[in-house]
């Protein structure tokens, strides 16, 4: 590193020695643009609205921002992060646990809908320093009076202009209105709409702003457009799949019925494909997103209830079935591809009829755009590939003291299974799932059905 790049540096901020020696361990030694402009500034306590898209690095911004602020002698609520979804505030709450890794004692909660409030009940009875958690069920517990945040000092909207769109406006009212005014609060959103700003008005003092959002889009990501007619729709998908080969990818569509449709058309086409929309319940959600997370399915159909807030790592390619209603949410969708330092493909499908559309999305791209016929299609492409891994199911998790290095255990014990074959886990409550390869997934099975888990045996299955 040469000595002009070292503001950058996570070590050129006031953090802990500790605080930094847990950043060298996770292998953070350089930040992010959005960690660069926004991390001085919530240090130095400010109030600050950051626009920055999905998968900038924004979490790790606040989250060490609340670790730098918390007191962790004080059993007290000091921190909340409000999330529109349960997924997106999982995995805040799972940064912010990795992140304070030298804390100890630290207890930061997850409160989202979706689960039982039975088990949440008892864990704020016993304390929390970082409550995690979307604003429906925090109201809940607020009105039941299991929350008190007379000592809170930083208050996070992560993604609030998402949750603003999915009517969360009075619930924030409610919970802000339930926080002490003298507060540090940040508020991180990928677009800017006016009732952010009118927001902002309302929640924060004389807020910093910082702006990253749009340098990502022209930089990582390779955009085509192709002109097609409506009825050829399907048919330039299958091509598109075909021609491209990702190792994994997102097709978006707009409504439900055309995401059920396309994805019966590519599942009867013999690709490895799931549907995700909003009419799924939550475990199939949760479930869905696992399998695609951990290389079980390359395809997802899906709608933009799918499109913020998914820890996707890395994609190859995006594929807008039908152009976004609006530029920001074109925006979004695409900012899934092109991550972790890799150029990443969009292609988007435009017909006659969106001619309106694309000519604003030209205007807000601010970059090149243009229209371009569909490829004759190659003849005789080959087959679609199944997908790398498959997924085993047990019966079986955290109730049972189960932890990943069991499964890993009795996998690769006496060579039976070589590490290299063992891809993600995921222990849960009361059930866990481990990605193997696909030709030694039935070998996997027979293990963790067959062998004893701590002391124990327990059923499996491959989802």
């Amino acid at each position: 590193m040469h000595a002009a790049d070292t503001s950058v540096q996570f070590s050129s901020l006031p953090l802990s020695k500790q605080q930094l020696a847990t950043l060298e361990t996770l292998e953070y030694s350089q930040m992010t643009p959005v960690q660069a402009q926004s991390l001085p500034l919530i240090l130095a306590g400010e109030d600050v609205i950051a626009q920055a898209q999905t998968g900038s690095g924004k979490t790790a911004a606040f989250a060490l921002g609340l670790l730098a602020s918390v007191d962790v002698a004080a059993y007290c609520i000091q921190g909340v992060v409000l999330c529109p979804t349960r997924e997106l505030a999982e995995q805040v709450a799972e940064e912010i646990r990795r992140l304070a890794r030298n804390l100890a004692n630290l207890k930061v909660l997850t409160l989202c809908g979706g689960v039982p409030a039975r088990a949440q009940i008892q864990s704020l009875q016993h304390g929390a320093h970082i409550i995690v958690g979307t604003p429906g069920r925090v109201l809940d517990h607020l009105g039941q009076q299991r929350l008190d945040f007379t000592q809170l000092r930083t208050l996070v909207l992560d993604e609030a202009d998402r949750m603003l769109d999915m009517g969360f406006q009075e619930e924030l009212d409610k919970i802000v209105g339930a926080m002490p005014s003298k507060r540090q609060t940040l508020l991180f959103s990928a677009t800017f709409p006016v009732q952010i700003e009118s927001l902002a008005k309302k929640l924060m003092r004389m807020p910093k702003k910082v702006v990253v959002s749009e340098e990502r889009v022209d930089d990582v990501i390779e955009q085509v457009f192709y002109q097609i007619n409506p009825s050829q729709r399907e048919d330039a998908v299958l091509q598109l799949l075909l021609e491209q080969r990702p190792n994994n990818a997102i097709l978006f569509c707009n409504t439900k019925r055309e995401t059920h449709d396309l994805y019966t058309l590519l599942k009867n086409h013999q690709f490895s494909v799931m549907a995700l929309h909003g009419d799924l319940e939550q475990r199939e959600r949760e479930q869905t997103l696992m399998l695609f997370n951990n290389q079980s399915v390359r395809i997802l159909v899906a709608t933009d209830v799918a499109a913020r807030g998914l820890d996707i790592k890395a994609l190859d390619m995006v594929v807008n079935v039908n152009l976004a209603h609006d530029a920001e949410t074109h925006i979004h969708r695409i900012g899934r591809t092109g991550r972790a330092g890799e150029k990443g493909l969009a292609i988007t499908l435009v017909t006659e009829a969106d001619a309106y559309k694309f000519n604003l999305l030209k205007d807000a791209l601010k970059q090149h755009v243009a229209l371009t016929p569909l490829p004759a299609a190659q003849a005789n492409p080959e087959s679609p590939e199944p997908a790398l891994m498959s997924t085993v199911q047990i019966l079986a998790g955290k109730k049972d003291k189960l932890r990943p290095g069991d499964i890993v255990g009795a996998l690769t014990r006496d060579d039976r299974i070589d590490f290299a074959s063992v891809g993600k886990i995921s222990v849960q409550s009361q059930v866990s799932y481990v990605a193997v390869r696909r030709n030694k997934a039935k070998q996997a099975l027979a293990i963790l059905g067959q062998d004893k888990l701590k002391g124990r045996r327990f059923r499996a299955r491959i989802v």
